[in-house]
């Protein structure tokens, strides 16, 4: 197989990233809330209240568990905790016409040095496959490919179903927790990419995702999350509306995310559950 010009597998697996801090404040997290959707239907929906005010009393506004995806950081249900981050190449697949390279975060308590939460982020590099030094394309992966694979979406029907409906001004908001890239906000760069208008940010859509679950599996309850899985596989349009489908395998939740009107699936994967302490 060719070799692409100046790319060595060897060095990118064992690259050292500089280990970083990060800190956030409760306008951070409550302004994450909002962008995916928090308390839109209802501002004072008893729920949710929680990730964006001190409700009964509380000493912290609650964390979503899918902003440790927007920033780099951590699953908290408080803000009590600055996390510090290492990053390391975890795969890295070659796949002739492109390579695919997965990215792993561990992040820590810097104080005790316990894990918070791993983030895993998989990347798919056009034009730079060829790599392989044999006939065998090169493929590395730090994990077992049982742990990788992408969940079959059930034939049966769904546990159960949440609809929702983005704001047209949806991408405007998300941005603000840090998310700049022009596609989500300019007309000119979302036509230059294919786009008739610009289209809303994966990660929001993943948050609008985590939250039906929450609402319909986790009764409210944050903290019963896991772990969380998805595969991005289309675009969304701020404005459009978001049909959550969760079928329940032991502790597991499979869903796949459809926007109505196009009637296109967008999103899906498995979040893991904590036990549950009523039935649903």
């Amino acid at each position: 197989m060719g070799n692409s010009d100046g790319l060595d597998p060897n060095l990118i697996i064992s690259h050292e990233f500089p280990t970083s801090t990060y800190t956030y404040t409760e306008r951070d997290v409550a302004l994450y809330a909002l962008g995916i959707g928090a308390c839109s239907a209802d501002p004072v929906y008893h729920k949710e209240l929680k990730y964006v005010y001190h409700q009964d009393g509380q000493q912290h506004i609650k964390v979503l568990p899918t902003f440790a995806a927007l920033f780099p950081s951590s699953f908290l249900s408080q803000l009590s905790s600055i996390p510090m981050n290492k990053v390391a190449v975890s795969g890295l697949y070659d796949k002739v016409k492109a390579a695919v390279l997965e990215v792993e975060t561990l992040s820590y308590e810097k104080e005790s040095g316990a894990l918070l939460c791993i983030n895993r982020m998989t990347l798919y590099l056009r034009g730079a496959g060829g790599f392989s030094k044999s006939s065998k394309p090169f493929s590395y992966s730090k994990y077992s490919p049982d742990t990788t694979l992408t969940p079959k979406i059930p034939q049966s029907q769904p546990f159960s179903v949440y609809e929702e409906s983005t704001r047209p001004s949806q991408a405007l908001l998300y941005r603000l927790s840090g998310h700049y890239k022009p596609l989500h906000s300019d007309p000119v760069v979302a036509g230059i990419a294919g786009f008739q208008r610009p289209i809303l940010h994966g990660l929001c859509t993943l948050g609008f995702a985590i939250r039906a679950i929450i609402k319909v599996m986790c009764r409210g309850d944050p903290n019963m999350i896991k772990n969380i899985t998805g595969r991005f596989l289309l675009h969304v349009f701020p404005g459009e509306t978001l049909i959550t489908a969760m079928w329940v395998e032991g502790m597991r939740v499979i869903y796949q995310v459809k926007v109505k009107e196009r009637n296109r699936a967008v999103l899906s994967g498995v979040v893991t559950l904590s036990p549950l302490t009523t039935p649903l």
